[in-house]
């Protein structure tokens, strides 16, 4: 052990920019399998540490507990170790790789799991070659990706049980959504891989024919606003169930001084499941609509409600759907079904609701129309977009 602290000392004493780009790749590569023999070695001293009870010297019942107390391990990696260590000896090939450098902790880990003592057994009564996929194991672990090898041990768990029940999908999925302080919103999922298909199937579809000239987002800006887009579609489309007897919708409050204010106007708008807006964003959203009149009296108590009408009729969203054909904004061709209709004048600042005050806008671009920059129409039909500055964004040749 002191000649190999002392190899590794001298490594530590190397200077790294000393080295060529492909010295420095051949080194990573030593180490990643320096670092895997000693993992064997960790892994075959804990196995060898539990059958002589050697935790007890410490006063400890099992060496998980002792990595865990005496090594500062994460629970989770002190179990992931002594697994192994008791179940290497049924796959020797892996575990001779493993020794070797040529497989690491994270493949070794993924195999036992497969090899517990109930697969042993069932593999045992049905005739199932295990020294066989161990072979197989070792030899993809050594040479293949992952993910290759996850496919591998999934092998041997199906030909344990071949005909066995199909598990209900929705058993195990989840979807958790968080609100935050300022409305945002965070959550994760998990879903079976039938499920999970569905979903970047349909959020892929919107993701593709939503590339805009210029489009800067991330990958994951854009599977994020493709599963607002989604929804929106849905939403839009109607054929939702119904929510407390009325379709569900997005139902913004606004008191009628803030939302004539042409200020942004922070906080001044509720939203229905509880997230507070600007006066910009109210607006944005009033632009394709339906408006219902509150009046308020004392206290908070209505007094009064008007009819809910919307802003733009189906008659008038078709001419402007005819006439656009897609998202105005220059560089974007998000299909019309995608498209709010914006009024280039808005009515709550005594804009028409017309066809000359129309003009068709994706989400993103909608906002953006809200937040300084301008679309529109000259004499001759083109459509303009100009930034806050009030250059005009101008299409060149695609560059190739």
């Amino acid at each position: 052990m002191s000649e190999l602290q002392s190899a590794l000392d001298a490594l530590a004493a190397e200077d790294l920019h000393a080295f060529t780009n492909g010295q420095t790749l051949e080194r990573t590569a030593s180490l990643v399998q320096l670092a895997n023999r000693v993992a064997a070695e960790l892994t075959r001293t804990v196995r060898h540490g539990e059958l002589t009870q050697a935790a007890e010297r410490d006063g400890l019942r099992t060496m998980r507990s002792w990595l865990i107390g005496h090594a500062r391990l994460a629970p989770k990696d002190a179990s992931m170790i002594v697994r192994s260590a008791r179940r290497l000896e049924h796959v020797p090939a892996v575990a001779a790789g493993f020794a070797e450098g040529e497989v690491n902790a994270a493949q070794v880990d993924l195999v036992v799991g497969a090899v517990g003592p109930t697969e042993l057994v069932r593999a045992a009564e049905q005739g199932v070659d295990l020294a066989a996929f161990d072979r197989d194991w070792a030899t993809i672990a050594a040479g293949a990706p992952h993910d290759v090898l996850k496919v591998a041990v999934r092998a041997f768990e199906d030909a344990l049980d071949p005909d066995g029940a199909e598990p209900d999908p929705t058993e195990g999925r989840r979807l958790s959504i968080a609100k935050h302080a300022d409305g945002s919103v965070t959550g994760r999922f998990d879903l079976d891989a039938v499920g999970g298909e569905k979903v970047q199937a349909a959020i892929e579809s919107i993701v593709q024919a939503a590339r805009p000239q210029g489009d800067e987002r991330t990958r994951a800006q854009q599977n994020a606003d493709a599963l607002v887009q989604l929804c929106d579609n849905q939403l839009a489309a109607g054929g939702l169930p119904l929510l407390r007897t009325v379709k569900p919708h997005v139902v913004v409050t606004i008191d009628l001084d803030d939302l004539v204010d042409p200020a942004d106007g922070p906080g001044a708008a509720d939203l229905g499941f509880g997230a507070v807006v600007s006066a910009a964003r109210a607006r944005y959203l009033a632009c394709d609509g339906s408006i219902s009149r509150i009046v308020m009296g004392p206290g908070g108590v209505p007094l009064d409600l008007g009819r809910d009408h919307r802003v733009v009729t189906p008659g008038l969203r078709k001419a402007v759907e005819r006439r656009d054909g897609s998202c105005v904004f220059a560089g974007c061709e998000a299909p019309t079904h995608w498209c709010d209709v914006h009024h280039l004048v808005h009515w709550a600042h005594g804009g028409e609701t017309s066809l000359e005050n129309s003009a068709l806008l994706c989400e993103r671009h909608h906002t953006k129309v809200h937040h300084g920059f301008t679309v529109e129409r000259d004499p001759g039909g083109r459509w303009r977009t100009h930034r806050p500055d009030g250059t005009e964004i101008l299409l060149g040749p695609l560059l190739h």
